[in-house]
C-alpha cells in the first residue's frame, strides 16, 4: 500500500547513529583525580552536553577512565566538567581514537548505568532538532523523563505475553480498511489517513491495529490529545491485549511514575504504549505502528523549543524505522491531505452508503434567525427549529448537547447600534460581563468596571452581547427548558461522559463529554466567532470542532439531528451537511497552494525586538527561492510608532525546508555564540500566521 516517500514532502536523515564531525572540538580541561588512567578499549566518549546554547549543538570527546569502563556505556548519564563547571550529558559513543590534538578532560562519574539514549533515540532527536532549527539536548528534554533512582533501581517487570490476534470486522466498514489490516498482520509498512465514521468507536478501532501489530511480536505507539480521549483508548486497549501489555504515557503523572513506565518502555517489556504529547519520542521497541489521532489539535503542538508537532514526528519515526502511519480522525487537516495526494499515503474512508447510515441529520441556520413565533426560544436564544430539535430528543429520553465557542457568561460586548467592540477607556481591553447581567461591565484585561460606557463610533451607550458564554447560555436554556437537568462541561471541570437519559450538555470545543447511546440532538451555536477569526485555519478548525461534536450524535435513522448556527452557502457548513471533509481539506489545501501558505510551503516564524529581528535577517543565508515577509508590529505601537516585538515570516518551497532550517539555526548559533543579549523565538510551520 505504500509508496517511495517524495522528498519534497519532509526532509528526513538516515536511521543510522549520529555521523562524527569533521572537525571536532576537544571539551574544556578538567582536573584529573589522582592518575587516572583511561579504559583499555574504546577510550573515548562522545558526549551529548546539557548546555542549551545553539553554537554547542553537537558532541564532545571525553576520556573514559578505566573505573568508570563498564558502567559509561552508549546511552547512559554522565557527569562531566564544562567550562569549569559540572554538567549532565548522554554518551552517544565509544570510540578508539579522536582527531583532537589536545589533552581531553575525563569523565567525572557515570549518574545511572540505564542506557536511555538509544542510538534510535539519538537519530531521532537529531532529525527533529534539524526540521525545526533546533537543537539536539533541547529535544532530548522532551524525550527523556528525569532521572527517578527508586524507581529505576526497581526489578524490570516481566514482559508481556504476545496477545491473540483480535477480531477487526470493524475495519470493513471502511474502503481500504481490511488491506490495511493485512498489511499489518503481514509486517508490511503501510500509512494511512483515516476519516472516522460518525459516532464510531474509534478507541476500539485503533486498539484493534495496536492488538494486530503486538501479536505479530512488534510495539505500537498511539497518541492522542487529551486526557479523556487517552483513558478511552488505554481501556479499549487493556481489553483486547491485557492490562500487563500496555501503558500509558501522559503529563500528569508523578516523577516516580512516569519514569518507571518510560524504563518499561525503553527497556521492551511493553509492546502497546499510548500517551499524550510527550509519549511520541517513546522509546519503543521495534516499532511496527505509529498512530495520532485527531491531528489538527493544536494540543499536539509541543509549546517548549525546537515546537514539534506529533504526526510530523511520527511521521519521521515511520520512515526511519520502517514502521506503518495512522493519522485518524473524524475531519482531516490540509497536512493530512497533502499526504494523500502525494501518494505517501492512502485514505482509508467509508462509502457514501455506509456514511448516509451513520451519519445525523444536519440543518444550517443564518446568524440573524427569527425566534418571533416561539416565547421560550426568544427566551433561549435559540432559533425555533433548534429548540424543537431540543424538545423532540428530550421526548425521546436522550440527552442534547449545546456548543457555545466561548466559556464565561457574557466575554465580549459590543456596541447595540454599530456593532463595534466595546473596550476600557483606560486600557483598551475589551469589555464584558463575569457573572450576571445585573452589575456594569467590567474590563476583561484589568478589570475596571465600566459604569457610563459609550461607543466611540456612534456615541451610543446602549451595549449587546457579541457572544454568550456557556454558563449564560446555561442559564437561559435552563429557564427555557424548566424541569431538565442542565450540565456545563468545560474548562474548569470536563465531564468525561453523561448518562443516557434527559439533560442538556453545555460545553465549549473540545470539552464535549460522550453520551451512553449517543445524544439525541446537537445545537452547535454562534458559528460566525469562530469562522470570524482571524486565523489562517478557521475554517478547518472550526469545522474539526464541529465534526467532533456532530460525531456524537445519533444517526439520522434514530432520531439524530444537529443544528448549526452558520449560513449554509459557507464552505465548512457544506462540509459538513454532506460529511465530506476530505472535499473541504482538498479545497483548505488548493488555497494554501495559491496564497503560499503551509503546508503547501515551509514558512518559519521569526520573533523577538525589532532590532535582533533585524539584525537576523540581515545574516540569513537564505537560498534563491527564500522569501521574507514583514516585519510586522506585534501589538499596539506606542506615541513614536514603535513596538516592543517584531515578527518576520520566511517562506520556502517544500524542497528547500532543510535548507531553511539550516540557515535558521546557523543564524541563531551565531548570535548566541556573539553573545547576543536579546533573544529570537523560531518556529517553523507555526499554527498562527495571522
Amino acid at each position: 500500500m505504500s509508496r517511495p516517500e517524495p522528498s519534497a514532502l519532509w526532509e528526513l536523515p538516515s536511521a543510522e547513529p549520529a555521523a562524527k564531525p569533521a572537525a571536532r572540538r576537544s571539551a574544556p580541561k578538567g582536573r584529573r583525580k589522582g592518575q587516572q588512567q583511561p579504559a583499555a578499549k574504546d577510550p573515548i566518549a562522545r558526549v551529548v552536553v546539557d548546555v542549551p546554547l545553539a553554537h554547542l549543538d553537537r558532541t564532545f570527546d571525553y576520556q573514559v577512565p578505566d573505573r568508570l569502563d563498564d558502567a559509561a556505556v552508549p546511552g547512559t548519564r554522565v557527569r562531566v566538567r564544562f567550562a569549569g563547571q559540572l554538567v549532565d550529558g548522554f554518551v552517544l559513543e565509544r570510540a578508539e581514537t579522536t582527531e583532537h590534538t589536545g589533552r581531553l578532560a575525563f569523565l567525572e562519574r557515570v549518574t545511572s548505568s540505564e542506557p536511555v539514549l538509544t542510538g534510535r533515540l539519538a537519530a531521532l532527536a537529531r532529525a527533529v532538532a534539524q526540521r525545526y532549527a533546533g537543537t539536539m539536548i533541547d529535544v532530548l528534554r522532551l524525550a527523556i523523563p528525569p532521572r527517578h533512582a527508586r524507581a529505576e533501581g526497581e526489578p524490570a517487570r516481566p514482559a508481556a505475553a504476545v496477545p491473540v490476534p483480535p477480531e477487526t470486522t470493524g475495519w470493513g466498514r471502511y474502503q481500504r480498511g481490511e488491506a490495511f489490516v493485512e498489511a499489518l498482520r503481514g509486517n508490511r509498512r503501510a500509512h494511512a489517513v483515516w476519516q472516522a465514521l460518525p459516532g464510531e468507536d474509534w478507541p476500539a478501532r485503533l486498539a484493534e491495529l495496536a492488538a494486530t501489530v503486538a501479536a505479530e511480536g512488534r510495539s505500537a505507539l498511539l497518541v492522542v490529545p487529551d486526557q479523556r480521549d487517552l483513558t478511552r483508548l488505554h481501556d479499549a486497549c487493556a481489553r483486547l491485549v491485557g492490562p500487563d501489555a500496555v501503558v500509558s504515557l501522559f503529563a500528569d503523572l508523578g516523577p516516580a511514575e512516569r519514569y518507571r513506565r518510560w524504563l518499561a518502555v525503553s527497556r521492551g517489556t511493553v509492546r502497546v504504549v499510548v500517551g499524550t504529547r510527550a509519549a511520541m519520542f517513546a522509546p519503543v521497541t521495534d516499532p511496527g505502528l505509529f498512530v495520532v489521532w485527531d491531528d489538527g489539535d493544536d494540543l499536539h503542538v509541543d509549546p517548549h523549543m525546537p515546537y514539534p508537532q506529533v504526526r510530523d514526528v511520527l511521521m519521521v519515526r515511520a520512515h526511519a524505522e520502517g514502521a506503518s502511519l495512522v493519522v485518524g480522525g473524524f475531519t482531516r487537516t490540509a497536512e493530512a491531505q497533502l499526504l494523500v495526494e502525494s501518494g505517501w499515503a492512502h485514505p482509508v474512508v467509508a462509502t457514501r452508503e455506509e456514511l448516509r447510515r451513520a451519519a445525523p441529520r444536519v440543518t444550517p441556520i443564518g446568524e440573524d434567525f427569527d425566534v418571533a413565533r416561539d416565547e421560550a426560544a426568544r427566551a433561549a436564544r435559540l432559533p425555533s427549529v433548534a429548540f424543537e430539535a431540543a424538545r423532540q430528543a428530550l421526548a425521546a429520553d436522550a440527552p442534547v448537547l449545546v456548543q457555545v465557542p466561548r466559556r464565561g457568561y457574557v466575554p465580549a460586548l459590543a456596541c447595540a447600534r454599530c456593532r463595534t467592540p466595546a473596550h476600557c477607556r483606560r486600557c483598551a481591553g475589551p469589555l464584558g460581563l463575569r457573572g450576571d447581567a445585573k452589575g456594569p461591565p467590567s474590563c476583561r484585561w484589568c478589570g475596571v468596571p465600566e459604569a457610563s460606557p459609550r461607543c466611540p463610533a456612534c456615541g451610543s451607550n446602549r451595549l449587546r452581547a457579541m457572544v454568550v458564554g456557556s454558563k449564560r447560555t446555561a442559564e437561559e436554556l435552563g429557564r427555557a427548558f424548566p424541569g431538565v437537568t442542565v450540565r456545563t462541561s468545560g474548562a474548569q471541570e470536563v465531564l468525561a461522559t453523561v448518562p443516557a437519559r434527559p439533560a442538556l450538555v453545555v460545553c465549549t470545543p473540545g470539552a464535549e463529554p460522550v453520551a451512553e447511546g449517543g445524544y439525541g440532538a446537537a445545537l452547535l451555536l454562534d458559528g460566525w466567532a469562530l469562522l470570524g477569526r482571524q486565523d489562517l485555519r478557521a475554517a478547518e478548525e472550526t469545522l474539526r470542532r464541529w465534526m467532533a461534536a456532530a460525531a456524537l450524535v445519533r444517526p439520522a435513522s434514530a432520531g439524530g439531528r444537529i443544528v448549526v448556527g452558520a449560513e449554509a452557502a459557507l464552505t465548512p457548513v457544506q462540509a459538513l451537511v454532506r460529511w465530506d471533509p476530505a472535499w473541504h481539506a482538498g479545497r483548505e489545501l488548493a488555497e494554501r497552494r495559491e496564497l503560499g501558505f503551509p503546508p503547501a510551503v515551509r514558512m518559519a516564524g521569526v520573533e523577538g525586538a525589532p532590532d535582533a529581528v533585524a539584525a537576523l535577517l540581515a545574516e540569513l543565508s537564505l537560498p534563491a527561492s527564500g522569501e521574507i515577509l514583514g516585519p510586522v508590529p506585534l501589538g499596539e505601537p506606542d506615541a513614536e510608532g514603535r513596538t516592543e516585538r517584531e515578527r518576520a515570516l520566511i517562506r520556502v518551497p517544500r524542497e528547500d525546508g532543510k535548507a531553511l532550517a539550516a540557515a535558521l539555526a546557523a543564524a541563531q548559533a551565531g548570535r548566541v555564540a556573539r553573545k547576543e543579549t536579546s533573544p529570537v523565538r523560531i518556529q517553523l510551520d507555526p499554527l498562527q500566521l495571522i
